[in-house]
């Protein structure tokens, strides 16, 4: 007799593992999580008035402002890498209210009764949530050529980009995931959301570099996964490049990162329900 418990696997169950049933159950759970953003675009467009206002406005202010040590180039150049690591938090880090909502329509109930994996799951709504990112990417381009911010339009260096935006998204939206089967209700996510976006934000490297920060919010800044994230960005978009850290170095951070927040999630995406 079964106990009506979720019976989803985790990526360590006593079955062996197969690379292409995972692949096709998060590319499943991906392409459902897509459908939804098709049939209600708003959410994309309203997500590109934060960008629009952080370049236009912030930007054409502090670009003004001479004590900010940005080397070689302009302010806006400096900052836009900035603004898209921005946009790309705070786009997946409320991803978890989703889930929320799934969870209380019984979505989530079915999925953890299926064979899918754990791991699969997760890693589908990170899959969606990358796309959304690389819409994010499409806007600050678009900025980027309107405002005649100058990036690099090499297709390596665009690779790049879009790269560390789909790592970046998984990462952020994988920590809302976490953070929402923690609380477990929408009130308690969206207070526990709002407190963390400023933080990891303003304590990164986005809008102004970690010399200008006092020596215990530089701590705090290297080991912000944003702050590697904003150090690939900048060195792929950035004509004259300039990347503090190393790429492989970046890389290697946010994918142990990632790795870590993917097996904190498998295991407490089931207490969602409980």
């Amino acid at each position: 007799m079964t106990s009506g418990k979720p019976e989803a696997r985790s990526l360590d169950s006593a079955d062996s593992f197969s690379l292409a049933d995972f692949m096709g159950q998060s590319l499943a759970i991906g392409g459902s999580e897509l459908k939804k953003l098709l049939r209600d675009p708003t959410e994309l467009f309203s997500r590109a008035v934060q960008p629009v206002l952080w370049l236009v406005v912030f930007g054409q202010v502090f670009s003004r402002v001479r004590g900010i040590p940005t080397g070689d180039i302009g302010y806006l150049a400096f900052m836009c890498p900035g603004i898209l690591a921005q946009s790309v938090l705070f786009s997946a880090i409320f991803y978890g209210i989703a889930v929320i909502w799934e969870r209380d329509l019984g979505i989530v109930h079915k999925l953890l009764v299926s064979p899918a994996y754990r791991g699969a799951l997760v890693f589908g709504k990170a899959i969606s949530a990358g796309f959304r990112g690389l819409v994010q990417t499409l806007i600050i381009y678009a900025l980027a050529f309107l405002m005649r911010i100058e990036v690099s339009l090499s297709p390596g260096m665009i690779a790049g980009v879009l790269l560390a935006v789909v790592l970046g998204s998984a990462i952020f939206s994988t920590f809302s995931l976490i953070i929402a089967c923690i609380v477990k209700t929408r009130e308690r996510f969206m207070g526990i959301g709002q407190v963390l976006t400023m933080p990891l934000f303003f304590a990164s490297n986005a809008i102004y570099p970690l010399e200008l920060m006092p020596a215990w919010l530089v701590v705090f800044a290297r080991i912000n996964p944003l702050t590697y994230l904003v150090d690939i960005l900048r060195g792929f978009m950035i004509q004259s490049g300039h990347n503090t850290y190393g790429f492989v170095f970046d890389f290697t951070v946010l994918g142990l990162v990632y790795a870590v927040m993917v097996m904190f999630a498998s295991k407490l995406y089931p207490t969602l329900i409980q």
